[in-house]
């Protein structure tokens, strides 16, 4: 290649051949893992070893800044530092090409490792995806820099060479082309793989309740612009976990097995085998650790499953109260996600329970279709394992869960909390009476009372909503007249044991945040 070619041309050109190699890598990765599995793609891999590794400050500060698109951030994240990073090992191609390439190779292997660490793993072949799409990617990089190299120039930097010319840009087109080729039918592949779960949830018919919900009560809810309704519907309703890809699994080939220790009979259901049990239905509010004071990862919907202390109870497994031998139930995820749950909190009489349903419909996918595990009283993730497939007995010394490795509390019954709905903070009420209005939620344990203090004045007893049932959420309002001026609303809420939520903010780790909300306001 001339000499006098312009340094930053040169760099553009290899710039360019680098990212259409770790293009097409990437490409033949999903391409190849579409027969494989999906989980096993570089993106899913690396993404949730990221996510593994993330300190959970930082996952906290994630989830509380971009919600339920983190994770769609972190994969643009990835997507862009790997672009750089192609990018920069064409450049290097323009010296050192068998370096370059090897480096395209190892970042392979990252991706062949972060698959097999990953907890789903079941074998090597999770790593194949990305091995081949690195291989792929370095044969690129080193056939289209020998090319590049290889143009004669001349003396204004301009290729010279047409035949050369040509031959280059048609490699680097067709590497292009075949890349987009490539990853269009690993991702109509993976899709089709998928239809099939879309189609099993499709016909799904869920019987009729043998314990029916109780019909929410006149008053239950509030006619207040603004106020969360007392149903969240399934498209509002807030969506926290690790899964990348949202698991898609098929009603026919789901099963859950129930063993470990004090299990003295091994149970293995079929989704038919749930179906076919006495099915109770509940009203019961999530929330998620991560939920700051006033957040809004908090939903109440009308779920169907099957008992899960009559599961245990068929299995032999006796709570620690009665002596049995196990004080934990871990819970496994198809995606291989853990949670670890008190098993005497599970067999104490209240409404845990596998979920098959949502509000009238079987679970969406978002939200763990087939099956989901849910247990009043507890934050999620100690007690709400989506795609369930597994329940083992153990104890709380023997196996820690995927949180629990990660600094946060083992045992985390959720706490009282209240929240202002309307005014929005900031917001611009008119003078006279203005209605101050949210929910307040303790799930079973009720709420019993809430108050609302205006800047530095007597708290003051709001109108609480009636009660459905102890593990629900309670709206409530009061109605405030409003002056001019810039004023602080500050709510707080006291469950039916007669505790008084603390004034004592704290952040969410390690066992869900505590504080009182307020919003400042200003009336014209």
């Amino acid at each position: 290649m001339s000499n006098n070619k312009p340094v930053l041309v040169r760099a553009l050109w290899a710039a360019l051949v680098g990212l259409v190699s770790g293009y097409a890598s990437l490409a033949v990765a999903e391409l190849v893992s579409a027969w494989v599995r999906p989980e096993a793609g570089p993106l899913t891999a690396v993404g949730g070893a990221a996510i593994d590794r993330t300190p959970a400050a930082v996952k906290d500060w994630a989830i509380r800044n971009f919600g339920t698109n983190d994770k769609l951030v972190l994969q643009a994240g990835i997507l862009v530092m790997i672009a750089l990073l192609a990018m920069g090992l064409g450049v290097l191609a323009l010296r050192w090409r068998r370096i370059a390439a090897a480096g395209v190779l190892l970042v392979g292997v990252v991706g062949a490792a972060a698959a097999l660490e990953r907890p789903d793993s079941e074998s090597f072949s999770d790593a194949v995806p990305s091995l081949i799409g690195g291989l792929i990617g370095a044969v690129l990089l080193y056939v289209l820099s020998g090319l590049l190299t290889a143009v004669p120039q001349n003396g204004d930097g301009v290729a010279g060479g047409a035949w050369n010319r040509r031959r280059f840009l048609v490699a680097t087109g067709a590497a292009a082309f075949g890349g987009t080729v490539a990853g269009g039918l690993g991702r109509a592949l993976n899709s089709s793989r998928a239809q099939d779960a879309v189609a099993s949830r499709a016909a799904v018919v869920l019987p009729r309740p043998a314990s029916p919900a109780l019909p929410v009560p006149r008053g239950a809810a509030l006619r207040v612009p603004d106020v969360s309704p007392f149903v969240t519907p399934n498209k509002d309703f807030y969506r926290v976990d690790t899964a990348l890809v949202v698991p898609k699994v098929a009603t026919e080939s789901w099963a859950l097995r129930i063993h470990g220790r004090g299990v003295r009979r091994e149970l293995r259901l079929s989704f038919d085998d749930l179906l076919g049990r006495k099915l109770i239905e509940r009203d019961i509010t999530l929330t998620c650790v991560s939920n700051e004071v006033g957040g809004p990862y908090v939903g109440n919907a009308r779920w169907l499953g099957v008992r899960l202390s009559d599961l245990l109870a068929e299995a032999g497994v006796r709570p620690p109260s009665l002596g049995g031998p196990a004080d934990q139930l871990v819970a496994r995820s198809v995606d291989g996600m853990t949670l670890g749950t008190p098993v005497e909190d599970v067999m104490d009489g209240r409404d845990a329970m596998l979920a098959v349903g949502m509000n009238g419909e079987p679970l969406p996918f978002e939200h763990g279709f087939p099956v989901r595990m849910l247990v009043p009283g507890l934050y999620g993730y100690v007690s709400a394992c989506k795609w369930i497939e597994d329940i083992e007995l153990t104890t709380f010394d023997a196996y820690d869960p995927y949180w629990v490795r990660r600094k946060w509390a083992r045992k985390a019954p959720i706490k009282t909390q209240a929240r202002i709905d309307t005014p929005k903070p900031f917001g611009r009420p008119k003078t006279g009476t203005v209605r101050v209005a949210g929910v307040a939620w303790a799930q079973h344990r009720g709420i019993d009372r809430v108050e609302i203090r205006v800047d530095d004045g007597p708290w003051q007893s709001a109108d609480l909503a009636t009660e459905a049932t102890r593990d629900t959420w309670r709206p409530w309002s009061y109605p405030w007249q409003a002056t001019p001026g810039t004023h602080t609303l500050t709510v707080r809420a006291t469950d039916r044991t007669g505790q008084t939520q603390t004034e004592r903010r704290t952040r969410t780790v390690p066992d869900g945040a505590s504080g009182w909300h307020s919003v400042v306001v200003t009336v014209p």
